[in-house]
């Protein structure tokens, strides 16, 4: 596991869990979840969302890359160019339903049961989306003059391969020299209770695809042959032995696992041809894809045989230590809920392995994830608004 950093957070008070249940966060987000926005549709979410930003005065521009829609809208303050940019990233695509039959509502139907908020995306990530622009419209209401400017980051190729969205308006951006000083990403990173926990990295990913080549031949004449399943036996010993990385404050050491291996023609008499071996890396900062490529390149070239590999980077680490975005973050929470929040780095990859690459500070906040991508995804309604006061605490803190 991860190592869990404190947050040093100041200011706590009590908050009170009734909602209306007309709010207008609650609203947005039924709004969104009724619409059926299937990886990588986006099905008008982000027209919804624009629109309500063009009436505060976001500039708000549309990519197109491959069908995938992007959303970049940026508000600036009274410093222009030079105030700092807080922008609030998220995806408008959600995964799969599952079997229909199995869930009990309509998952394209936001559905209200037992206090809860059901539907496709409830949690991952329409009900953070709706409370960032619901956030956003009370700030500049309040704060028509702030000083700082508020970006909103959108794609709806988050849950499919992730090439079409984030990183290629990234990449426009970087062309512009658009600097971006923090960026806060909506995803599900509450674990037990709202503001438990949020996520100020990820580990990067790295796939391998082996091919141990030896000679096919007779089973009973091993002599005439080349058993690429034997010749490759102590070297898959070794990489289950190493110790890649010590890992670091933030990140646990460095995994390597096989996920499929499989050879042969389907004859039990046969020495098969080729060996394949599908293999993943969770990395973290503490080592480089470079190193990691040599280590295992250096390991397999001592024991002779004849092989090839074809890597795959999903997506490099990425890593916010404890500063201005977090600790505004922190005492959002702390005021809000009592809670005194956790850094973390677990969970998968997320699109701030792409926003890192021009935004020193990303960090994830959103609602409980305990149901996402699952069959009756839902959030706690009780959680709703104090999601979006939380989001209206760190502009308050970082933008004024």
């Amino acid at each position: 596991m991860s190592q869990l950093v404190s947050i040093p957070i100041s200011m706590p008070r009590n908050f009170n869990m009734m909602i209306l249940p007309s709010s207008p966060t609650i609203s947005l987000t039924e709004q969104l979840i009724a619409r059926r926005s299937l990886t990588p549709e986006d099905v008008g979410c982000q027209d919804i969302l624009a629109r309500r930003l063009n009436a505060i005065d976001f500039s708000c521009e549309t990519f197109f890359f491959n069908n995938v829609k992007n959303l970049w809208a940026i508000r600036r303050g009274q410093e222009g160019s030079a105030g700092k940019l807080l922008v609030f990233a998220g995806h408008t695509d959600v995964v799969p339903t599952g079997p229909i039959e199995q869930w009990n509502s309509d998952p394209f139907v936001p559905t209200h049961r037992d206090g809860k908020l059901y539907g496709r995306g409830a949690a991952d990530m329409k009900t953070s989306l709706a409370a960032f622009v619901v956030a956003i419209e009370e700030f500049v209401a309040k704060h028509p003059k702030h000083k700082g400017s508020i970006g909103f980051l959108l794609t709806s190729d988050e849950e499919g391969p992730a090439i079409d969205g984030t990183v290629k308006v990234v990449e426009i951006l970087q062309q512009r020299g658009e600097r971006i000083d923090y960026c806060l990403i909506g995803e599900p990173t509450s674990s037990e209770k709202l503001g438990d926990l949020v996520k100020n990295g990820r580990r990067g990913s790295m796939s391998g695809k082996l091919t141990v080549h030896g000679t096919q031949g007779h089973i009973a004449y091993p002599n005439l042959a080349k058993n690429p399943i034997h010749l490759f036996a102590q070297a898959l010993s070794e990489l289950t032995q190493i110790v890649w990385d010590n890992g670091n404050e933030y990140f646990s050491p460095t995994s390597w696992q096989i996920s499929n291996i499989h050879a042969g023609t389907g004859a039990n008499n046969v020495i098969p041809s080729e060996l394949t071996v599908l293999f993943n890396f969770r990395f973290s900062t503490a080592s480089t894809s470079d190193d990691l490529q040599q280590q295992v390149h250096t390991l397999l070239d001592a024991h002779g045989f004849n092989y090839t590999i074809d890597w795959m980077i999903g997506g490099q680490p990425f890593l916010t230590p404890c500063g201005e975005l977090s600790l505004a973050l922190g005492n959002a929470i702390q005021e809000e809920t009592g809670i005194e929040t956790k850094l973390s780095t677990t969970g998968g990859t997320s699109d701030g392995r792409f926003i890192s690459r021009i935004c020193p500070q990303v960090i994830e906040f959103g609602p409980c994830n305990t149901s996402i991508h699952k069959i009756d995804e839902h959030i706690e309604v009780a959680d709703i608004e104090p999601l979006k006061n939380i989001y209206y605490g760190v502009l308050n803190r970082l933008i004024v």
